[in-house]
Order: C-alpha cells, then sequence, then structure tokens
C-alpha cells in the first residue's frame, strides 16, 4: 500500500526548522562554547556553510526520486544494496539519536522547573514522551504534520522576540578573545555542532507523502536553511554577548538563562517554553522521518518484510514507528548525553558524504529516467566540496566518532552479507557507470524501469489506454539505413502476428497508404496509420533509424517512426492516440532523447514519460 500524500510546502518547512531548532540550539551553545570560546558563532556558520552541498544534493535526489525512506533510497540505488544497507542503517541510527537527543533535553528543561528532580526521572519523562510521540505518528502523517506547523511557528516567533529585546543587553567585551585556542578548535567544534543541521534533510525520508515534491521539497529545504542559520547566528551571538565565559561554559541550558539576564523571570519563562516546543517539534519530526527508513528498506527486502508494511486505516508504518520508538526509548534510557551528540553527528555526516557522492553516481550513469525537477548547480564540485568537508569534519570530532562509523561500518556490511545479499537482485547507478567506462553489457535495465515508476508516482500520472499500449508494444531500434519498401516489410512481419493477418495484406496497405499521401509529418519524423478490417484491434510500433529510412528521395532521412494499425470501430481512439503522440514530439528536447537512447526500452520511456493530455475515461 502506498503512503498518503498530505504535506504541503508549509509542512515541508516546518518540518525541516523543527528538527533543527532543537538540541543544537538550546543546549548544543553551551558545551560549544567550552571548546571554541566566542569564535563557536564561527562554527555554526562553518556547519551550516557546510550542509549547503548536502542539501543541494538532497534536493536533487529527492525532486527525482521522492520515496521513503530517502537517504536509504538515494544511495541503494546509487551504489547498490550492499553500501544501501549500510545508509539505511547510518541514516535510521542518525535520525532516532537525533531525536533522543531532543527528548532527553525535554527532561534537562524540566529540571529548570523543578531543581529537585532526579537524572533518572528525567530520562523515564523523556521515555513516556517518546511513547506519545510514537502514538500520535501512528495515528497519521497529516496530524503530526499539523502538530508541527503550529509547534515551529511559535517557536520561531518567540526566538525573534529575543533577540530583539536581549540586544541592549550585550557586552561588546564578551567576544574577546574572539578565537582563545586558535581556528583548530572552531573547526571541530563545527562538526561538534553539525548535528543541529542534520534535521534540514530529514524531509527527504517522507519525500513520498509529500505535495508536489519538484518544487515543494528544494524549496521547503533552502528556505528552512536560510531561516533557520541566520536565526542560529543571532541566537549564539546574542547569547555570547550577554552571558560571561564561565557560566556559559558550564550551561546546559544557555539560552533561558541569557533570556534570564536580559528579561528576568519572565524571559527565563518564555525561553523556557520555546526550548520545550523546539524539543517536542524535534522529536515528532524525528519520529516521522526515522520510521520512514526501515519501512523503505523493508519493502526492498533488506530488512524483515513486515517493517515495510502500511495500516490502511491510518497510511502509516506501524511496525517501523514501533520498532523506531522502542530503540529511542533504549537510547535514552542507556546513552549519556555527549556521546549521543558524536554519534549522531558522525552519522550525520557520513550520510552527508554519501549524498553527495550519489549525485554524481545518478549524473555519470546517464540513466534517462533520472530526471530530478531540481538539479544542483556547480556540480560536480558542490558535490566533491561537500563530500572532503565532511570527512574532514569526521577526522577532526576525535576517535570516538571514527569508532562509532566503523562500527556501523562493519555491522552494516554484515547484516548485509548474511541476511539481504541472498534475498536481493537489483541494479545501481554505479554499474551504468562501470558500463560507460568499460563498454560491457553489465545492465538489464532495471533500474531505468523503477525510475520509470517514481517518476510516474512523483507527476502523479493516471495511465491511460495509450500509456497501456506502448507498455506492450514492439520497439524497433533499426541500425542502418534502410529504404521505405524494407522498413515496411520489416513492421508489417513484427505487426502482423499481433493482429491476426497476413503479414504481405498489412504491407501492401501500408505502403498503399504512403503513396497515396506520404505521412511524414515533420523534419526526421513520420506516422504511417491504417484501418483495417476487424474489430478490437489496434496496435502501434514504435521505432528509430539513426542512419534513416528513405521515405522519399525529396525528403531527409527518417529516424523516428510511430506505426498504428487500427480497426474501423478504434477510430476514435485512433485519432486520440495521434493527438498524443503530437503532444509528445513537440517537446523541445524530443529529438535529442530519442536518437541518444541506448535501447529500445529507452525509447519506450521517452512515449511514456512524455507530457501529455489523458484520457483515462
Amino acid at each position: 500500500m502506498k503512503l498518503k500524500k498530505e504535506l504541503g510546502l508549509i509542512d515541508i518547512f516546518c518540518i525541516a526548522s523543527g528538527a533543527m531548532i532543537s538540541s543544537g540550539l538550546f543546549i548544543l551553545p553551551g558545551l560549544a562554547f567550552a571548546k571554541a570560546g566566542p569564535a563557536v558563532i564561527i562554527s555554526y556558520i562553518l556547519a551550516g556553510i557546510l550542509v549547503i552541498p548536502a542539501v543541494l544534493s538532497k534536493a536533487e535526489l529527492t525532486t527525482a526520486m521522492p520515496k521513503a525512506g530517502g537517504d536509504y533510497f538515494f544511495i541503494d540505488r546509487s551504489f547498490g544494496p550492499g553500501i544501501g544497507t549500510l545508509g539505511g542503517i547510518s541514516a535510521w541510527f542518525s535520525l532516532a539519536f537525533k531525536s533522543a537527543f531532543a527528548l532527553v533535553g525535554i527532561g534537562i528543561f524540566i529540571e529548570l522547573i523543578n531543581p529537585n528532580i532526579t537524572y533518572t526521572q528525567i530520562k523515564l519523562i523523556s521515555a513516556g514522551l517518546c511513547i506519545f510521540f510514537v502514538a500520535l505518528n501512528l495515528i497519521g502523517v497529516k496530524q503530526a504534520g499539523r502538530t508541527q506547523v503550529f509547534l515551529v511557528l511559535v517557536l520561531i516567533g518567540l526566538l525573534i522576540f529575543y533577540v530583539f529585546r536581549s540586544l541592549p543587553s550585550i557586552q561588546v567585551q564578551r567576544y574577546t578573545p574572539f578565537i582563545p585556542s586558535g581556528m583548530g578548535p572552531v573547526f571541530a567544534t563545527a562538526g561538534f555542532v553539525f548535528i543541529s543541521y542534520g534535521g534540514l534533510t530529514k524531509i527527504a525520508s517522507v519525500a513520498e507523502e509529500v505535495k508536489n515534491p519538484g518544487r515543494n521539497i528544494p524549496l521547503g529545504m533552502i528556505l528552512s536553511l536560510v531561516i533557520i542559520t541566520i536565526i542560529y547566528v543571532l541566537v549564539i551571538f546574542v547569547t555570547t554577548g550577554i552571558l560571561n565565559s564561565s557560566k556559559l561554559a558550564q550551561s546546559h541550558t544557555p539560552i533561558s538563562i541569557g533570556a534570564r539576564v536580559s528579561m528576568g523571570n519572565f524571559g527565563f519563562i518564555v525561553m523556557a517554553i520555546a526550548a520545550l516546543l523546539a524539543f517536542i517539534s524535534t522529536a515528532n519530526a524525528g519520529i516521522m522521518a526515522a520510521s520512514r527508513t526501515p519501512m523503505a528498506m523493508g519493502r526492498d527486502s533488506l530488512l524483515p518484510a513486515f517493517f515495510g508494511k502500511v495500516v490502511p486505516r491510518f497510511g502509516t508504518p506501524h511496525y517501523s514507528i514501533l520498532f523506531t520508538g522502542g530503540f529511542m526509548i533504549c537510547v535514552i534510557l542507556f546513552l549519556d548525553l555527549e556521546r549521543l551528540v558524536k554519534a549522531a553527528s558522525s552519522l550525520k555526516l557520513l550520510l552527508f558524504m554519501f549524498s553527495n557522492l550519489s549525485v554524481i553516481s545518478m549524473r555519470e550513469s546517464k540513466i534517462r529516467n533520472y530526471q530530478p525537477k531540481f538539479r544542483s548547480p556547480l556540480y560536480p564540485w558542490m558535490q566533491i566540496l561537500g563530500t572532503l568537508g565532511c570527512g574532514y569534519l569526521l577526522v577532526q570530532m576525535g576517535t570516538t566518532a571514527l569508532f562509532t562509523t566503523f562500527f556501523l561500518v562493519v555491522g552494516g556490511l554484515g547484516w548485509y552479507l548474511l541476511y539481504s545479499r541472498p534475498k536481493v537482485s537489483r541494479e545501481s547507478a554505479l554499474i551504468y557507470v562501470i558500463k560507460r567506462i568499460t563498454s560491457k553489457d553489465l545492465t538489464r535495465g532495471l533500474l531505468g524501469a523503477e525510475l520509470r515508476e517514481v517518476l510516474r508516482e512523483r507527476d502523479e500520472v493516471v495511465e491511460d489506454r495509450f500509456d497501456h499500449i506502448i507498455r506492450e508494444c514492439e520497439v524497433l531500434d533499426l541500425k542502418e539505413s534502410l529504404s521505405l519498401e524494407k522498413f515496411l516489410k520489416i513492421a508489417s512481419n513484427s505487426l502482423a502476428k499481433r493482429l491476426g493477418m497476413e503479414e504481405n495484406i498489412l504491407f501492401n496497405q501500408l505502403l498503399e497508404r504512403e503513396k497515396e499521401s506520404s505521412t511524414v509529418i515533420g523534419p526526421g519524423f513520420a506516422i504511417p496509420h491504417i484501418t483495417i478490417e476487424g474489430e478490437n484491434k489496434f496496435e502501434v510500433l514504435l521505432a528509430r533509424c539513426k542512419d534513416g529510412i528513405i521515405f522519399s528521395p525529396s525528403l531527409p532521412p527518417i529516424h523516428t517512426v510511430f506505426v498504428l494499425v487500427g480497426s474501423r470501430d478504434e477510430r476514435n481512439f485512433h485519432l486520440r492516440a495521434l493527438g498524443a503522440i503530437a503532444q509528445i514530439v513537440r517537446e523541445a528536447n524530443f529529438d535529442k532523447d530519442w536518437l541518444s537512447a541506448q535501447n529500445p526500452e529507452e525509447l519506450r520511456d521517452i512515449v511514456l514519460l512524455g507530457e501529455r493530455k489523458r484520457h483515462t475515461i
């Protein structure tokens, strides 16, 4: 069963923004300040800059393949199920860790209200909230999305209020020395706070549930990155300027303490409420996004099939949501805060590297059905820079991050070899790249066919009768120049059996029709079409001849031919088919795409994916 498309632009913006504005803003600034001093502002800016290539790459990949699972789906189709398993497990762990981090953050802010609460009680409260959000996501993505919009819009309003009310309280001397320990800690801290931007690309995981993904996903992600980066910088700039360094470095609630300094207890209460809203929104968005990865892997047989099941009543993957919630509860109860941050950040860096490399793999594969609505600018330099930058930050984060990454690589590949490999037979874009380099016939066209169906689902195409006929019709890819008579003999031989008539009769009718009036309707293009005796008969044949078919000595060679043969009772559909073909061949890149197609199936896909009006009645 397919997921329901219920998320619009405002939902996307709020899911991405809400997933960012949480622990990364309300808890991490104090920990990060202890490492980099006032230059923590630069660390946040650097982390924001380094996430740009991944955002652009994911926007491109998501508009080409808006499927549940996001990172996993891209990586799997780019590099194969082995690396896909690794990417899927990493994506799921990263999202689950970040969401668990947010829930622990809620407990920390409850401590401000009740100082006598114990650390165990904080964890139990966080686990209880996790159960609540799991239940909310079980009901449906629409309800979870509406909750997210309300939370995020209120949260952004409160943060803007904090910035403007706190500006007069800034003391400039608190920014000196600005870089007390050199740039090394600044870069290391950028890797540490990188998780603050990790939620930005969560929307890729729920892309299958987005309306008009070609427009809404890239626009929502880019708006979110720009607006939230500005909010990050302003809030951290203000907080650094109003708190003394020792208090800031030791605080797990720096924004709330800063609000108390600039606005008194009223400000403290307002920002404590803002923090709770932030953590709630991140946890909600995180469970929503994280649960779609096991679902997608279950669909593809990389995990047990029950993960891929969707409950018809609610349109949500219940088993995947419950499994994700259970894992998060374990993380909340048994992992400490800083290890949680480092684990989530290191996995997010690894995923961003894979996303950048996936764009390179998909583009260089030259798969015709890779047709993103948004294309990343400055390709491939943007992707190369993003991969190197994420790799550098990963190394700078130290042994914990590297150990986490190594453990996931070994664990993910081990799972694939022991469980998934015997169950999966799927092509990747990397095979197409290798084929281009070696000129060997390594592919079977499976990925191209899958992407064709993804595109039809993305554009919400409802197939009509013409589509069904094209799916089943004969496609000829002729290798040498032919005369008209020779071509019509080949076409008649292919069509005669399908129509249940004599080959010679069909050939003579096609030839006679051509003598009466040429069916060449444009440079390099012809539509031979005839009416035959019988009932309920209609067939189409597609043909390409790069060297050209000579329909007439006075006309240029013909490279594109659509042959239509139908009985008299199919006359109305015959006219509709002619109209459909006319719309398809009028597309700007039709001739170029037709002549550069690699095989008959790509020729078929050009027709199936052509933009035209469809008659579904």
